[in-house]
């Protein structure tokens, strides 16, 4: 295998990269480059107007209540890294997505239509020593003009880093999907594709995703010729 193969997705140098030990990540010229991959995306317009009391990192039951949200349970888990692959700790992770209805929690979307009350629609997490986030959310769903995605932002001291989008790997949808399209590097496009896949032994059809989050400049980012 061709280590330095430049088409090599962040997600397979990753995951070769934890097999292999955090030493593996910090070799020159290996993994360094290859790690500053994470595209910058919108925003969007529907960052929740108004944040919900419970803002943890459970999306799936709000505050004390016993009833779950509808939709997929999913375990979004992963790493917040440098561009060198060091963990970056006590980044705040965000994330926000559509209800099972393809609702926001946003005045302008949930304002219109009833959206599940059961489900948070937002939440957030702090990195510990190791740059690890997870959360308990939803397989996200496709809603009018719009493939399944999950809004990501991450910050630190107060200032914002990084904000992009998670999208599922293999949905039809995706090439249709103007935000996806818009994405021109091949490359960058890998970085926001995420496997979902089944928990083991899971009696309620759970699902995994992982998604490393790699701050630094991408592709995209690079600086063209002055004028």
């Amino acid at each position: 295998m061709n280590w330095i193969d430049p088409l090599l997705t962040r997600r397979t140098l990753l995951r070769s990269g934890l097999t292999l030990g955090s030493a593996a990540l910090l070799v020159p010229g290996v993994f360094a480059e290859q790690l500053a991959r994470t595209p910058r995306l919108t925003e969007g317009p529907f960052y929740p107007d108004k944040l919900p009391l419970d803002t943890d990192n459970d999306l799936v039951i709000v505050s004390s209540s016993i009833t779950p949200a509808v939709g997929e349970i999913t375990h979004l888990t992963g790493r917040v890294l440098s561009s060198s692959g060091e963990p970056v700790r006590d980044a705040v992770v965000e994330i926000w997505q559509v209800d099972a209805k393809g609702v926001y929690l946003h005045s302008a979307d949930s304002g219109r239509r009833t959206r599940d009350p059961h489900f948070q629609g937002f939440g957030r997490f702090s990195t510990n020593a190791k740059g690890e986030y997870r959360f308990r959310t939803i397989k996200p769903v496709p809603y009018p003009g719009r493939t399944p995605h999950i809004h990501v932002k991450v910050k630190k001291g107060g200032k914002e880093l990084l904000t992009t989008q998670i999208f599922v790997q293999g949905h039809p949808q995706n090439q249709r999907d103007g935000v996806f399209r818009g994405i021109r590097d091949v490359v960058d496009r890998e970085l926001v594709l995420v496997d979902f896949k089944p928990v083991k032994d899971s009696k309620i059809g759970e699902l995994a995703a992982q998604f490393d989050i790699i701050l630094g400049t991408t592709p995209s980012d690079k600086p063209g010729p002055r004028s």
